[in-house]
């Protein structure tokens, strides 16, 4: 018998024979869309728009196929509103006129970061289209286009991880809500330029996941290409152990996440084999199932239920249908995922397929309000034997519910064959729950209004230019450049705004050292956002402000922390203004002198004392005074002078 409880320390990745493939998107930072002039800029707060509404439709391939995913899709019966911000969308965005022709900028940064992965540029680019079934296109489908192939990118660990295609391709509308039958999206996002970067199934661990989307991160970023935060860059995965089968993933935006993502999926896939072995050992087998498998209407077992959801489905005119899995006992509360066990995995499909809120089913019951006599009596009903099978219960509309109770009994037939093939959606917690079918793999087809782009020498050359250098190369660059630490300029490669210290640092570090502006970025922001400080509201001119004000002698650098903090209140603030009203409040050395000359005189005794060690104890008198409006160095010189004027006499 599968033990129900998961001890996740059982687990090896590299031993289950982990492969993990990775397909990178990330925003480029161009002047306009990849197929329209309209600029790549999200809307903040309301804006003047344009609604309108539509449905998508599966059609059939030149070989009279539907892909399997769009059809479910479609008979989820949704529509899609789209809102069209007038001032960063247009006709294109809406599918009511052709796509221009391709962004060159967007191509030639693809290029330059191909040339940096070592993948060789195609002659001709073309574009495809690639079919979207979830409305995040208006059009049906995203267009993509192949740059460069091949490839590979080092690790700092020394493994060389193959890179298979480079792409460009524009990005998803961004989803706004959802309510009933009516999803909503923006079309701000749709159309901004994605370069999507797959890797080979070279990875064989979580950690190698984690280092090989971290080293083509900080390669992305050191393009200065590409754009900055949440929603810009995002990781799905192509998981599958030895037995198992691919998996894709979608949505990992944060990197810490994906080596347990990663993890949990390895454990999830083993589990699943382990309950196909358990399921053959007792004989239970895909006909066997289909056999001895019953659904029934089991309502009027609840007409005096205590279970409030069953109730009040009960109350609506809704009915209860009970079905029996033979052989299943006990399988169904197998945790498959920390937190997740089978039973949730078969939950996933009834919502899924048959639009329910959920099931319950005998491997947690008696719970919420079903009681034992009320589970004995499914089990008589349906001919059931409480030792050997499982029941499963959904209370909806019949009709739903019994679509629902098909799409468990589907998963549960697909449990004697193992792992099935699938998207999942990563959660914030590192597990995945069921998405959606895997879509059909031939859903890429010729985009006929866009000419190809020829990759010609010059374009190539142009490419040269800015192509990034790899990271281990900038840090060695950062720390003899700069005369960073080998640890500050570590800390740096994984800031978003390296491109602006470098900037920043060149034109500023004779007067601001480069190690202090370094720390406005490694130390100071990123503990003003642990506190909570909205560091989101803080702009790149915004820093530089900061830093040439610094370098000007207009502001001490106690004064930073307090004008970032006052900036990040609002989005809309005038960091010259704040930093005016900050400088202004700066203090004469004679103000200085006649603080310190009042926390000597108090503290005389102690300083005969300890002579030089009482330093501290005046700066700490005095300080909370001067913060943001001296520097401390120079607090502390006349602290020193002050001191020894009272050793000395």
């Amino acid at each position: 018998m599968v033990d129900p409880k998961l001890d996740t320390s059982r687990y090896d990745p590299r031993s289950l024979g982990l492969k993990v493939g990775l397909e990178i998107h990330q925003q480029l930072d161009t002047r306009h869309k990849l197929f329209c002039n309209c600029p790549t800029k999200l809307v903040h707060g309301e804006a003047e728009e344009d609604i309108f509404y539509r449905r998508l439709r599966p059609t059939r391939s030149e070989l009279g196929e539907v892909d399997v995913a769009a059809l479910f899709e479609w008979r989820k019966g949704r529509i899609y509103e789209y809102h069209a911000p007038l001032n960063c969308s247009c006709l294109v965005e809406a599918d009511e006129e052709p796509p221009h022709e391709l962004n060159r900028e967007a191509l030639v940064i693809a290029l330059a970061i191909a040339k940096a992965l070592n993948s060789k540029p195609v002659d001709e680019i073309y574009v495809m289209r690639k079919i979207v079934i979830d409305g995040s296109n208006t059009t049906g489908f995203q267009r993509t286009a192949i740059v460069a192939l091949g490839g590979y990118i080092d690790l700092p660990s020394g493994k060389r991880i193959g890179i298979q295609t480079i792409a460009v391709e524009e990005d998803a509308a961004r989803k706004a809500g959802e309510k009933g039958t009516v999803t909503s999206y923006m079309l701000d996002r749709m159309g901004i330029p994605l370069i999507e970067i797959s890797t080979a199934p070279d990875i064989t661990s979580p950690e190698e996941a984690y280092e090989t989307a971290h080293t083509i991160g900080q390669l992305l970023r050191l393009s200065g290409r590409v754009k900055r935060g949440i929603g810009t860059i995002r990781q799905d995965l192509n998981v599958s152990i030895k037995g198992g089968t691919k998996i894709e993933i979608k949505g990992v935006q944060l990197l810490d996440l994906l080596p347990k993502v990663v993890f949990y999926e390895a454990i999830r896939q083993a589990r699943l084999l382990e309950i196909r072995e358990e399921l053959r050992r007792r004989g239970v087998t895909e006909e066997y199932i289909a056999e001895n498998a019953v659904v029934k209407d089991v309502t009027s077992i609840f007409k005096k239920t205590k279970c409030k959801i069953i109730r009040k489905v009960i109350k609506k005119g809704g009915r209860v249908l009970a079905l029996r899995l033979p052989g299943f006992h006990g399988l169904l509360g197998v945790e498959v995922e920390p937190g997740r066990r089978f039973g949730t995995e078969l939950a996933d499909y009834a919502r899924f397929w048959g639009g329910v809120g959920g099931i319950f089913h005998s491997d947690e019951l008696p719970a919420y309000g079903i009681s034992e006599e009320e589970l004995a009596e499914v089990y008589k009903e349906l001919s059931a034997d409480k030792d050997k099978d499982a029941v499963v219960l959904v209370a909806d509309e019949e009709k739903k519910a019994r679509k629902a109770l098909e799409a468990v009994l589907d998963r549960a037939k697909y449990a004697t064959k193992g792992v099935p093939p699938e998207t999942r959606a990563a959660l914030s917690d590192g597990t995945t729950r069921y998405m959606r079918p895997l879509p059909g793999s031939a859903r890429m087809y010729p985009e006929t209004d866009v000419p190809p782009f020829e990759v010609t020498e010059d374009v190539l050359a142009e490419a040269e230019k800015i192509k990034p250098v790899h990271p281990m190369v900038k840090l060695e660059e950062l720390t003899r450049r700069y005369g960073l630490s080998k640890q500050l300029a570590k800390q740096l490669l994984h800031e978003l705004r390296l491109d602006l210290f470098e900037r920043l640092a060149a034109k500023y570090s004779d007067k601001v050292p480069a190690t202090y502006i370094a720390s406005i970025f490694t130390n100071l922001l990123r503990s003003l956002r642990r506190e909570g400080v909205n560091i989101d509201n803080i702009t790149d001119e915004d820093i530089e402000a900061i830093v040439k004000a610094l370098a000007e002698h207009r502001i001490p650098k106690e004064a930073v922390e307090e004008i970032i903090r006052k900036a990040a209140e609002t989005p809309s603030h005038d960091i010259n203004k704040i930093i005016e009203e900050v400088a202004s409040r700066r203090v004469s050395i004679e103000e200085v002198e006649k603080l310190v000359d009042e926390a000597v005189e108090k503290l005389k005794d102690e300083i005969r004392a300890k002579g030089m060690r009482a330093l501290s104890k005046v700066m700490g008198l005095v300080m909370p005074k001067l913060r943001g409006r001296v520097e401390g160095r120079v607090v502390a010189e006349i602290a020193k002078k002050k001191i020894q004027e009272v050793l000395g006499g």
